[in-house]
């Protein structure tokens, strides 16, 4: 994604994920890609009613995951 695209100092979240207990058993990590904001400047939750998620993303996720398992395969240019 590059340097320039990540968010270091994001504040920690403390959302009810099952994903800890995974970790228990295999070594991972917990991710998040970013939506965006709205034109309006605001950023709702996922759950609530205003959330629109940015299909524009869809991309940039998709190629985080295609890149990550080249890497782990040794086949990344």
């Amino acid at each position: 994604m590059g340097r320039e695209n990540v968010e270091p100092n994001t504040p920690p979240i403390s959302g009810a994920e099952d994903f800890a207990f995974m970790l228990e058993k295999k070594p991972g990590a917990y991710i998040m890609i970013g939506n965006g904001g709205t034109e309006e400047g605001g950023c709702h939750n996922v759950h609530s009613p205003l959330y629109d998620f940015n299909d524009a993303i869809l991309t940039t996720g998709a190629a985080y995951w295609v890149n990550l398992v080249q890497l782990e395969l040794g086949d990344a240019s």
